[in-house]
């Protein structure tokens, strides 16, 4: 199955805050805030969304393509992503602006807050897919988080052309507004959010949850420490348990994660609830590690926690799909 992955590219700024962005924050004066946090770690890493979920693909031993724009300093993290198996031919070049940056702090209880600088990502918009669907036959688009105007761009074409396309608006949901969300989801192959997002989706486009459940094919909402939920029209839901007795060190990338080891698991053919099983076995190692294309794993450790997480069948079934690309 040949994948396209279209979304932000950009760097990450990543800062630690010991202690709890709550305790300093007053609820009544949200309207004033101004507050500053002593940030005691910075890494700055290679991320954005589809940088991210590309680079997880790869990982796993997929050849993603990475469709999105960036800024002339992207040469060395195109030669790293180039080097680790995703197939970057696609990308635009800015003459004119920086690759994005994504800046974040991360408290004590996981919690975030971050900044997003678009640069380059503006330029997204001019780049169609219809050459590269020629040139690569693309079988699933993932349309993630990006200028908005390219996310229109790309979800109209594939809805043209006939390509199968997975809805993944997930931070742009903020800004977004009814008609803008109702055009990216209505007629999606597959949905992603998370919980809060779903309700966020619900909220801007006024669609109940079976509205939305009846626009696509196949949604899948990820529950934070609950795992995740797999609805399909007339299905049962599935459900899927998070791995257990993973240490949590930093959660930014970790629904990137998600979505690499369940597309992974699409381009294999595979059950969603082996889908998922791989995408929240590969989220754990993202959680692990600082920085979203940090951790390395090998085929056989992979498939061991699956096998130690979710049993024996499921990892019999998941292995012959796994081929880590640092084996």
């Amino acid at each position: 199955m040949r994948i396209a992955v279209t979304g932000s590219i950009a760097s990450d700024h990543l800062m630690t805050f010991r202690g709890r962005f709550a305790d300093s924050l007053v609820v009544e004066q949200l309207d004033k805030i101004s507050v500053s946090f002593l940030a005691e770690t910075l890494d700055i890493r290679r991320g954005g969304i589809a940088g991210n979920i590309c680079f997880g693909v790869a990982a796993l031993g997929g050849r993603p393509l990475l469709v999105g724009a960036a800024g002339e300093d992207f040469a060395d993290y195109r030669s790293w992503l180039s080097r680790h198996g995703v197939i970057t031919d696609h990308v635009r070049l800015s003459e004119s602006q920086h690759t994005a940056r994504f800046v974040c702090t991360t408290d004590d209880d996981m919690a975030q807050i971050a900044t997003f600088y678009a640069g380059a990502m503006s330029e997204a918009r001019m780049i169609e897919l219809g050459p590269i669907h020629a040139q690569a036959a693309l079988d699933l688009v993932l349309i993630g988080a990006n200028d908005p105007e390219a996310m229109l761009r790309h979800t109209d074409e594939c809805k043209v052309r006939g390509i199968k396309f997975i809805a993944d608006p997930s931070q742009q949901l903020a800004f977004a507004d009814g008609p803008f969300i109702r055009r990216l989801i209505d007629g999606a192959d597959y949905l992603f959010t998370n919980e809060y997002e779903s309700h966020l989706t619900s909220t801007k486009t006024g669609w109940t949850s079976d509205e939305i459940d009846a626009r696509v094919t196949t949604r899948v909402i990820t529950r934070g420490g609950d795992g995740v939920t797999i609805r399909t029209q007339g299905e049962a839901p599935i459900e899927v348990p998070v791995v257990p007795n993973v240490e949590r060190i930093d959660p930014t990338g970790v629904g990137d994660a998600f979505r690499a080891g369940f597309l992974t698991g699409l381009a294999g053919g595979l059950s969603y609830e082996r889908c998922a099983q791989i995408g929240s076995t590969l989220a754990a190692y993202v959680l692990e590690t600082v920085g979203t294309q940090e951790y390395s794993i090998t085929t056989s450790g992979f498939v061991a926690r699956v096998r130690s997480a979710y049993g024996a069948s499921a990892a019999q079934e998941i292995a012959p799909h796994i081929r880590c690309a640092r084996d």
